[in-house]
């Protein structure tokens, strides 16, 4: 089963965007109409300043860039917890450290103003070329099918307005309703992490809409990073279909019901291919397990995998973690509660190639492949009982040397039954019936179930499990610790915390979290003791830091700023004036 979002009210404003001497062509339902588009069968943008069309999604005003130039940076944000291992780790901040986030020093500075709820990590880049000066560049993404781009030097000041605006809802469209489920609520538009190609000047990004008729379509779209014009001939209609006779399926072949999925974990890029990974909504409908894999220069798919094509079930959301990538070009996500086949072949994978509730290695190239995986030995009864591996997301460590001088791959993940699964990405275990033939396994250790991710900083990896406090697991010769070394002052209720890690190299590390409470609290711990907290944004009087809570939300730190999305915003934390 997938995650509850909580509630959420939006009115529809109407914008257009401008900056400098340029008049800006909007997506549908920010100003634009529509033309035929034959290369991928659906409509794309075009320039027009007759207003919003009847129905569509509007997503707010723009502004002239700021004539500020930009702040040093190095650091660019392109993908969810800054790389394709997934450590949530930026380890290029050199402003925030130890000594000046506390209460008196650091705090909020102001927030980004934008339409829809942020479920979406943001993304940043340093020192990007744009109409009116080179800038360090936020970008936001919302589940009102709305993608910004914010000049993030200007937060506080008048300038604060996106530099551009872009509504992924075509004419006569407006962003998915709920469908009668509180996963995401109300409106469900982006709710996947982009991902950024600075190479190709394009930001990915998937969204859902409703059209007049009531049917549900999900695109992906290419937009131009400086502008948010559609690139390469997008956006385009996600459709798919895979041989086998599970849920959904006709003559033969599962078929992709865009009505009945979301597209939760974030997206992945390599080597000029994007890659996405595909939830159930609600656990509604006959659904089944689906990736897909999408050319960046085109938006043409290449490929296709069903991780259940003869059962059901098995949604990848992982609490919307992003699959990760090794150095080898491997894939690895953590499928859902679904059909696995017991029955397995001689060399160990399941005989109906069902594997549901695995955490699965994947190829990177066409035809998409499972290489290897990894499910517990109650596996069946863990998707019988909704106990899903799949609800919280990977982390693959760097090359570890163990004690006998041997370099260890590993993968560590964890599920809502509570342990911590450590893998050996060269012989992940399969299934065994008897007992689980992996690397190494934690129990006990967390106190709830895992709904976000572990991270990774410095030999030491962080959990934030359910109704748990922030725990830290060093690691000695490639092997956690079987009992954290610290644990933060504070518990985090339901959904637990996926934490970052700020850091200058090995050094200054803070760990950052977010609670979940009536008001959202960020909280910055040490990386070495999380026992000893630097921060968090109940301390300062009268409301100073509050924001408003956002249950799945991930900080991200960029050029001494914490970045925390909202229901209505994206609060900026930084160095007090």
């Amino acid at each position: 089963m997938c995650d509850y979002m909580g509630p959420l009210r939006i009115p529809n404003i109407f914008f257009f965007m401008f900056g400098a001497s340029l008049t800006l062509a909007l997506l549908s339902g920010c100003g634009n109409s529509a033309t035929s588009n034959p290369t991928n069968g659906n409509p794309t943008s075009s320039s027009s300043s007759s207003g919003n069309p009847s129905g569509s999604a509007t997503c707010g005003a723009t502004g002239s860039p700021s004539a500020n130039s930009a702040s040093a940076s190095t650091i660019d944000v392109v993908t969810y917890h800054y790389d394709n291992l997934r450590t949530g780790q930026n380890t290029n901040e050199t402003i925030l450290t130890p000594m000046n986030v506390n209460s008196t020093k650091f705090g909020k500075l102001g927030e980004f103003a934008i339409v829809g709820r942020v479920d979406a990590q943001p993304l940043y880049l340093s020192n990007l070329s744009i109409p009116g000066g080179t800038k360090n560049v936020l970008y936001v993404a919302t589940e009102h099918g709305c993608v910004y781009a914010f000049d993030a030097d200007s937060i506080g000041s008048n300038a604060s307005k996106p530099i551009w605006v872009a509504s992924t809802e075509l004419p006569g469209e407006v962003p998915s309703d709920d469908r009668g489920c509180g996963q995401v609520t109300p409106e469900i538009g982006v709710t996947s992490t982009p991902v950024i190609d600075r190479t190709r000047g394009a930001i990915y990004v998937v969204a859902v809409s409703k059209n007049a008729g009531g049917s549900y379509i999900h695109r992906i779209h290419a937009l131009d990073l400086t502008s948010g014009a559609e690139l390469f001939g997008g956006p385009t209609v996600v459709t798919a279909s895979y041989p086998g006779t599970g849920a959904g399926s006709s003559g033969g072949n599962v078929v992709f019901d865009p009505s009945v999925y979301n597209e939760r974990p974030g997206l992945l890029e390599f080597n000029g291919t994007i890659y996405t990974t595909w939830g159930s909504h609600c656990d509604q409908g006959a659904y089944t397990s689906w990736v897909m894999a999408y050319s960046a220069d085109t938006l043409k798919q290449t490929s296709v995998l069903n991780l259940t094509p003869n059962g059901s079930d098995g949604g990848i959301w992982m609490s919307g973690a992003a699959p990760a990538l090794d150095a080898s070009g491997n894939i690895y996500f953590i499928v859902g509660n679904g059909t696995f086949d017991t029955n397995l072949t001689p060399s160990g994978f399941p005989s109906q190639h069902d594997c549901g509730n695995c955490f699965a290695k994947t190829s990177s190239s066409a035809p998409l492949s499972l290489l290897d995986y990894f499910t517990p030995s109650n596996t069946v009864a863990q998707s019988d009982q909704d106990l899903d591996f799949g609800s919280g997301g990977p982390l693959l460590l760097p090359d570890l040397m163990d004690a006998n001088g041997t370099t260890r791959h590993l993968a560590v993940g964890s599920g809502k039954d509570a342990n911590i699964y450590v893998l050996d990405r060269d012989n992940m275990g399969k299934f065994n019936s008897g007992a689980d033939n992996i690397y190494q396994f934690i129990p006990g250790e967390l106190s709830g179930g895992e709904f976000g991710k572990p991270s990774y900083f410095n030999n030491t990896v962080y959990y934030g499990a359910v109704g748990d406090t922030l725990k830290a697991f060093p690691i000695t010769n490639a092997k956690l610790a079987m009992t954290p070394a610290s644990q933060s002052p504070t518990n985090f209720a339901y959904p637990g915390t996926t934490p970052s890690i700020s850091a200058n190299g090995a050094t200054n590390g803070i760990v950052w979290a977010v609670e979940n409470a009536n008001s959202g609290v960020l909280h910055a711990y040490d990386a070495t003791n999380v026992g000893k907290e630097f921060y968090n944004s109940s301390q300062a009087g009268s409301g100073r830091d509050h924001f408003a809570d956002n249950k799945f939300i991930t900080p991200m730190v960029a050029n001494g700023r914490v970045y925390v999305g909202t229901p209505t915003s994206v609060a900026v934390f930084g160095l007090l004036p």
